[in-house]
């Protein structure tokens, strides 16, 4: 069994009625998955949102700079929202961020919970669950297979292209349906 600590980096209101600030909020982030490192916890998983009420809209490179102060501890995201987010760069931030950690990179994906990052990134919510589906498929075909050679609707094909880096073990991320 693995104990883990899972965070979006919300930013609470000060008593002045203003959002914390997201800098200061991203540190605390790093600091405290450094101690749950120290404290033997085993993984830590931190969400992405695309709101002002949320620090963290990227969590590829909050999950670096952890990996950069922890040495034993998992780190994943909590979701990536695949639906909206391309893949072969998610395969390449997380094998990034599993050659910095020495393999402990892992890959939470899913819908999202909130629907901001649609209209933000250029997607249809009428193409909701097969973006997600296509999306889905060509991360795993990154994952494992080098040279990959795939086709798709709603994004453009690949043929015979290799994604670089390649992550540790293999060229394969622990990849999680969340």
């Amino acid at each position: 069994m693995e104990l883990g600590i899972g965070m979006f980096g919300d930013l609470s209101i000060a008593a002045s009625g203003k959002r914390r600030d997201a800098g200061e909020k991203i540190r605390e982030i790093i600091a405290q998955v450094k101690r749950m490192d120290e404290v033997g916890i085993d993984v830590f998983a931190l969400g992405e949102h695309h709101r002002p009420d949320y620090a963290v809209s990227s969590p590829e490179i909050v999950l670096a700079a952890a990996a950069s102060v922890t040495k034993n501890i998992k780190l994943a995201s909590g979701v990536t929202v695949l639906s909206s987010a391309e893949p072969v760069k998610v395969y390449q931030d997380f094998a990034t961020i599993d050659l910095i950690s020495d393999g402990r990179a892992e890959i939470f994906v899913g819908r999202g919970s909130f629907i901001e990052s649609f209209p933000l990134f250029g997607y249809s919510l009428n193409d909701y669950e097969a973006l997600f589906d296509e999306k889905l498929d060509l991360l795993l075909k990154i994952n494992a297979e080098e040279n990959v050679t795939w086709r798709g609707n709603l994004r453009a094909s690949m043929e015979k292209q290799t994604v670089y880096p390649r992550a540790k073990n293999n060229g394969k991320l622990p990849i999680w349906r969340a």
